[in-house]
């Protein structure tokens, strides 16, 4: 592949340290997949916010991620930035904000995200009135969807299109529904559009059971590493901690150990990039290592893990493996 002034610059400065874990992480990201193996990338935090969907959304479009594990915020705040850019607003100095600061933007319908404010009005209740009508049809119907199969229905029709501010391009959801890409959604509950779905079943409006549940996503990803992990199997990269991450890597175990699967792949490659202090038995801080213990990653599995900022470093691995 010939490489572009990214990778270029990358492969000359970036030698020692974390820096070459990140060369060395993207180099095994490449070759799993040059090799025919499949990827997992599993996004926490706000990458949605943080608009990997410029790199991320190019990543799909060119096969280099198969699946995607992402908490609900991320899932509905990329096609929040999608259709509400213009009324965001960025808080530079939010480190020096007061509460009174910080009451003031709530009072505007704010609702700041490290730098970054999210407009209510724009961007949540602009997705609410659509998503509400596919909720309402399929509750009518006795229909039952994962909550990010509503979010394709919503996309795949159209009805956004006319509030689209940015270039679709560069929306990973967008890039994800017309691929039709597996995502796993653990603890979509805990979103924004999980919160309002929760009102709307409290009011008597919809019934609960209208959107499938975490138990119904594991399922789904226990079929799809069933038929995916042959081969050269499927790696694991993933951007910071928390449920996105621990969700779907017990699958592995939960076939090997309770469905009595004794043939099933353990994941074939690894990388985690996290500012969390490393720290064992905390599963953002721990070390691949300790994975080996829990039946996840095999002793001979490539592990990496980057310790800096995932805003800084994915879009630096997927512009290498993208040959920018």
């Amino acid at each position: 592949m010939a490489r572009g002034p990214i990778s270029q610059f990358m492969e000359k400065h970036y030698l020692h340290f974390n820096a070459a874990a990140m060369i060395d992480a993207a180099k095994a990201y490449e070759n799993l997949i040059n090799k025919g193996g499949k990827m997992m990338i599993t996004l926490a935090g706000a990458m949605s916010t943080g608009e990997l969907g410029i790199s991320l959304a190019e990543m799909i479009r060119q096969d280099k991620v198969q699946i995607i594990s992402c908490t609900g915020a991320n899932l509905e705040e990329d096609l929040m930035n999608l259709v509400a850019r213009s009324h965001y607003v960025r808080v530079p100095h939010y480190r020096d904000l007061t509460p009174n600061d910080e009451w003031a933007l709530l009072g505007k319908g704010l609702n700041r995200v490290t730098d970054t404010c999210i407009p209510e009005e724009q961007a949540f209740r602009r997705l609410q009135n659509h998503v509400f009508e596919l909720w309402k049809d399929a509750d009518s119907k006795g229909e039952r969807y994962l909550p990010h199969e509503f979010m394709y229905k919503m996309i795949l029709s159209g009805e956004l299109e006319p509030y689209y501010e940015i270039d679709p391009k560069n929306s990973w959801m967008v890039a994800a529904a017309e691929k039709n890409l597996p995502i796993v959604v653990p603890g979509w509950e805990d979103s924004t559009l999980g919160n309002i779905f929760a009102a709307f079943c409290i009011k008597g409006e919809l019934k609960s059971c209208t959107i499938k549940t975490g138990i119904e996503y594991m399922v789904y990803l226990t079929e799809w590493y069933k038929n995916n992990s042959n081969g050269n199997g499927v790696g694991f990269f993933q951007i910071g901690g928390g449920i996105a991450g621990d969700f779907p890597i017990c699958v592995v175990p939960m076939m090997y150990q309770d469905l009595q699967l004794r043939d099933t792949p353990f994941w074939s490659y690894f990388c985690q990039i996290s500012d969390s202090t490393t720290s064992y038995g905390s599963y953002s801080g721990a070390v691949p290592n300790e994975k080996i213990t829990w039946g996840k990653l095999d002793v001979n599995t490539p592990k990496f893990i980057i310790e800096s900022d995932a805003t800084i470093i994915a879009p630096l691995i997927f512009a290498w493996i993208l040959g920018w």
